[in-house]
């Protein structure tokens, strides 16, 4: 049970998302399956509500498909990059307790369509970058306190901005390019920080990753960054000179 032993619940998730695989098998009918397994759960649920989305757009009182059969149309054109009636991508729908957002406990969230997540999965998805539309509900003892649809990533010209005047990833050591980094917020988004050049930084996935497990950074008013482990040792980065 997740509530009962959080830890074995997230190597769990870990362990299964890193056998995530895609098999592509015939059938004796001369038909093909395609199976997905082990996939992250709120992007998963993300894809599913976008393919539910365009079937009942395509949908239409002179079709003899089934609402079965236009969803795998719909896959297919997707993936095959055909066009389709209804733009704009999925919504990540979940609830998740304040007291678990904020660090203070474990307890799963819920999402919508799915079910449970492990509590790390849930702040993730509140605190990270999936491309999806998040439609967010905060609880406290059942009751909820907040409660929005939140659209999180940058737009062009805050990335370009980030990019360009830090043209690396900023987690020590990490040389990797901007441009293909992720554009991390500095006070996270689930805390109340906004989508602005001034709260952003390029960071790659990997040390994306790593700052959800521990790590923290600030930033000194000169500009040098500041990381601490989650051994406590600190790393100071020297704002490199115009």
């Amino acid at each position: 049970c997740m509530s009962r032993d959080p830890d074995a619940a997230v190597d769990r998730y870990h362990r299964a998302t890193e056998d995530r695989k895609l098999v592509c098998s015939s059938t004796p009918a001369g038909t093909a399956n395609i199976l997905a397994t082990d996939l992250p759960a709120p992007l998963t649920t993300a894809v599913m509500r976008r393919i539910n989305h365009l079937a009942r757009a395509a949908r239409s009182k002179d079709d003899p498909r089934t609402m079965d059969q236009i969803r795998a149309d719909v896959f297919l054109d997707l993936l095959n990059g055909d066009q389709t009636r209804a733009p704009g991508r999925g919504i990540v729908d979940i609830r998740v307790d304040l007291t678990t957002l904020i660090g203070l406990d474990d307890k799963p969230g819920e999402l919508a369509g799915f079910g449970p997540v492990v509590a790390e999965v849930a702040r993730r998805v509140v605190a990270s970058e999936t491309g999806a539309r998040h439609r967010v509900t905060v609880t406290d003892s059942n009751r909820v306190v907040w409660s929005g649809t939140t659209r999180r990533r940058p737009t062009t010209a805050i990335r370009d901005h980030v990019q360009a005047e830090t043209p690396t990833c900023i987690f020590p050591g990490c040389r990797m390019p901007a441009s293909q980094c992720d554009i991390d917020h500095r006070q996270p988004w689930s805390e109340g920080g906004s989508t602005t050049v001034a709260n952003s930084n390029p960071l790659c996935r990997r040390d994306h990753i790593r700052k959800h497990h521990g790590w923290r950074t600030t930033t000194l008013p000169a500009g040098t960054r500041v990381w601490v482990s989650p051994l406590g040792r600190t790393y100071r980065m020297e704002r490199d000179p115009p």
